[in-house]
């Protein structure tokens, strides 16, 4: 999930300072225009801010709570320090180091896979990246061909093994993945690769955190075949899930409740058609010992 989408996401934190940047801007009678006049602003300026979309800068913030009648020193401080801790987030990231190796719609989504609580995906042809051993990773970016020289490769799985830290540590992500049989068939770097990819793949289907359900080539057609997909969940109370979908042109985001209730609904179609996670690891083992033969 590499490609460039046409619109960026929010982050958890920059939708709760939007979400009450709105409530603030409606309880006060004023429109998305009034609020662009009193910024001096596009009507779509304030549309963005108010869905996390942008970085808010502060002074701008000032207008807005000025223009909506907020006088209270608490909550300006509060939307202040949230702006700040908002910002910052966006700015100071491990991946932004990274610079030109990593597309904007990969940056952004390591950005909200770094604050998420969950992550519920279907791949279609790859092993999950969390999931991925480093030759697996550098033969899936070498074949990509987006990346030119040895170093740029390099860096891009150093990346890809940095995001598998979220696994790790005392608040560790919850993954759950459902992967076509198609993944454990494709020879991808080799045999080698894929018995070393497999028996990786197998032991972390064994943690507390993590869940692997194969979806065997017996179910048929079904609705998730069309592109992999991944839904991200946060801890934080409210909080909306959010979806990164590939599809032939590219990756794009999704945060409206109703898109982002499809997902979920293809989802649960998956891992309810998918073979249980016991199963899994049994068909897994099974394939890893092929590739070895």
């Amino acid at each position: 999930m590499e490609a460039k989408s046409t619109t960026a996401p929010s982050t958890v934190l920059g939708r709760q300072l939007g979400d009450e940047l709105r409530r603030l801007r409606e309880s006060a009678g004023l429109t998305t225009t009034d609020a662009a006049e009193a910024l001096d602003c596009t009507k779509g300026k304030i549309s963005r801010i108010e869905n996390g979309r942008v970085t808010l800068r502060l002074p701008d913030l000032t207008a807005m709570l000025q223009a909506y009648g907020v006088t209270g020193e608490d909550i300006r401080s509060r939307l202040g320090a949230l702006a700040k801790k908002a910002n910052r987030r966006r700015r100071e990231g491990w991946w932004n180091q990274y610079g030109p190796v990593l597309a904007d719609t990969y940056r952004d989504y390591i950005a909200l896979e770094a604050i998420a609580g969950s992550i519920r995906t279907f791949q279609a042809q790859l092993v999950p990246g969390l999931l991925q051993t480093p030759e697996y990773i550098r033969a899936v970016t070498v074949a990509s061909k987006q990346w030119q020289t040895g170093d740029e490769i390099e860096k891009f799985v150093q990346v890809r093994l940095a995001r598998q830290e979220r696994l790790d540590g005392e608040s560790p992500l919850q993954l759950w993945a459902v992967v076509s049989e198609a993944v454990l068939l494709q020879q991808v770097g080799g045999p080698q690769v894929m018995q070393t990819q497999l028996e990786h793949l197998l032991a972390a289907s064994e943690r507390p955190n993590v869940t692997v359900q194969v979806l065997p080539f017996s179910r048929g057609a079904h609705a998730s075949m069309f592109g992999p997909y991944v839904v991200l969940g946060f801890r934080e109370e409210g909080a909306l899930d959010v979806v990164l979908a590939d599809n032939p042109t590219g990756s794009f985001w999704f945060e409206r409740e109703a898109e982002v209730a499809r997902y979920r609904d293809l989802f649960d179609a998956a891992r309810t058609s998918a073979l249980s996670p016991v199963e899994s690891r049994t068909v897994i083992q099974r394939r890893a010992k092929e590739h070895r033969t």
